[in-house]
């Protein structure tokens, strides 16, 4: 896919666009039946440091978190084997969608500082005998959609001049359109953090991620034709999976602001601490060790509603990957898979998009 790169601006946007949604249709089904269920949001955690590392494309970490999902699924593999199978699939997946010299080299994986910690080391053998594993499982077809590949050619429309911010003309389209597409982006790696998301069609959740954006930046109309028409879901088919992503997001504010409150007390033992790393970011700092969740959108409680984005309308930052915090599962698979968590499992409840948000979004009120 790397050689086609912006495919989604060309000519043959649409008939590549229709070959993905064809083989959409064509799936492995995915029954969530694997023994080592409570640990696969872990090992998605591994692939995608892994794939931050190597500044791999987002289409090869969503492939190999899918092809993770399926063999996982089949599978009753041990808790040491899965290490060998989450790295494997993602080096497929990086062969199959980036360039030749994107891919991980194995001396370059042996080094990464995850691999210690889990007292790991990959021979050219045993990721060979893996590899040839996973082809023969998949029936050496890795031509399997994600909604890492429809997103771009959603984004391409998602935001239009017409649109309106607030009930206000944008001031700067450009702005908008980023974004658009950074809050796309979070909305996608959320997508990875919960099987439940499988149960969708890569493509609807897709969809879902951008209808979800406009919600957050409070664009509207929500849905306009042209991406009902682009699409072809209406909003009656987005609710339920936009409820799920509405969920992680509520829950990730929700947990940035419980960080906001104990900022002062973590500063002053932070500082006391010598030779810790730390990341700082919209005034708040946290260890490297930990998940970072910065605050999200900060959004305007009595003033009056502004045309055009605020300056410090940003998404909030989803799971900021670090090799240092990922720790090896032991025996009690229960606990690592709560540790390995920080947001709580997405309920299964009914989310009423159409009533008032609790995260004091306005566009929830139209």
């Amino acid at each position: 896919m790397e050689l086609e790169d912006q495919w989604w601006k060309g000519q043959l946007a649409a008939d590549i666009y229709q070959a993905l949604r064809y083989k959409e249709l064509k799936l492995p089904s995915y029954k969530g039946q694997s023994p080592q269920l409570n640990l696969r949001r872990y090992f998605a955690d591994l692939i995608a440091i892994v794939s931050n590392r190597f500044r791999l494309c987002p289409a090869a970490r969503h492939l190999g978190v899918y092809l993770l999902d399926l063999f996982m699924d089949r599978y009753d593999v041990t808790v040491q084997q899965l290490h060998m199978v989450s790295l494997s699939c993602l080096l497929l997946a990086s062969k199959f969608e980036e360039r030749e010299d994107r891919v991980p080299k194995l001396e370059t994986l042996n080094s990464l500082g995850c691999m210690s910690s889990m007292n790991l080391v990959l021979t050219k053998q045993g990721l060979l005998h893996m590899e040839l594993l996973l082809l023969e499982t998949f029936q050496w077809n890795l031509y399997l959609p994600t909604a890492a590949h429809f997103i771009e050619y959603y984004l391409s429309i998602a935001v239009h001049e017409g649109d309106l911010h607030d009930g206000w003309p944008m001031t700067c389209l450009e702005k908008t359109k980023l974004y658009m597409a950074k809050y796309a982006d979070y909305f996608l790696e959320v997508s990875l953090q919960d099987h439940v998301f499988l149960c969708f069609a890569p493509s609807l959740v897709s969809a879902a991620c951008v209808v979800t954006s406009r919600l957050i930046l409070h664009l509207s109309p929500t849905w306009p034709p042209r991406l009902q028409h682009l699409t072809g879901y209406t909003w009656e088919n987005l609710v339920p999976c936009a409820e799920k992503l509405l969920i992680a997001h509520d829950s990730d504010v929700k947990e940035a602001n419980k960080q906001k409150c104990q900022q002062p007390s973590q500063q002053q033992q932070q500082h006391q601490q010598q030779g810790q790393a730390v990341y700082h970011g919209s005034g708040q700092t946290a260890t490297v060790t930990q998940y970072l969740h910065r605050p999200s959108v900060q959004y305007p409680q009595q003033a009056p509603p502004q045309p055009g984005l605020a300056p410090n309308h940003r998404p909030a930052s989803y799971l900021s990957h670090s090799a240092a915090g990922l720790q090896a599962p032991n025996g009690n698979a229960q606990a690592v898979g709560n540790a390995q968590d920080p947001k709580c499992s997405i309920p299964n409840r009914a989310y009423q998009v159409s009533m008032h948000y609790t995260c004091a979004a306005p566009c929830f009120d139209r």
